[in-house]
């Protein structure tokens, strides 16, 4: 198979993953969006195509899921989510060949996404007063959504990235099997 069959095989892996993550949360905020983003940055030698795995995922899965409404922003708050979730990508880019890398790349995509949305909540929406105790109200009650999306993004994230350097796309990664043999 060629590295563009390859690639494209991976695309819409990453996606489909996504989209049925997304669709079926075991917990709030446990998908496999970020994690598919920074793998699509390991992998894509274009940050732009790696960019519209979530993208594309995060669109899909819309098409299922409740909208974003008016009262809480509309579409400038969808324009955030979808900001947040594909500026992993980048992280993912700058991680490569690094697991610890790719575990901080997970910790911060999941810091960015829960200060981002919720900054853009408050701001957008007259749900909270504009103030900084306001503020910090909707930052204090985005903390149950956030709760497990840390542990989710970094598990999701190496699960991934391991799937990706067995398949041979992602450069200076070997997989966890190869590394523990050759420690023995």
């Amino acid at each position: 198979m060629s590295k563009f069959g390859k690639l494209a095989g991976i695309w819409f892996a990453l996606v489909a993953v996504s989209v049925i993550g997304r669709l079926w949360q075991p917990a709030y905020g446990v998908t496999p969006l970020a994690g598919a983003a920074i793998a699509a940055g390991t992998a894509f030698p274009s940050p732009l195509v790696a960019a519209t795995v979530p993208l594309a995922a995060l669109a899909i899965s819309n098409l299922v899921l409740p909208g974003y409404e008016a009262d809480f922003g509309g579409w400038a708050l969808a324009a955030v989510v979808a900001a947040a979730l594909a500026w992993p990508v980048v992280l993912g880019r700058l991680a490569r060949g690094r697991r610890g890398g790719l575990v901080l790349a997970a910790l911060a995509s999941s810091l960015v996404f829960f200060l981002a949305t919720n900054f853009a909540c408050w701001w957008l929406s007259d749900m909270y007063p504009h103030t900084p105790a306001g503020l910090l109200a909707c930052y204090v009650a985005g903390l149950p959504f956030h709760r497990w999306m840390p542990l989710g993004d970094v598990v999701w994230t190496l699960a991934l990235t391991e799937v990706l350097a067995r398949s041979g796309l992602v450069a200076g990664i070997a997989p966890l099997s190869s590394r523990t043999a050759a420690a023995a």
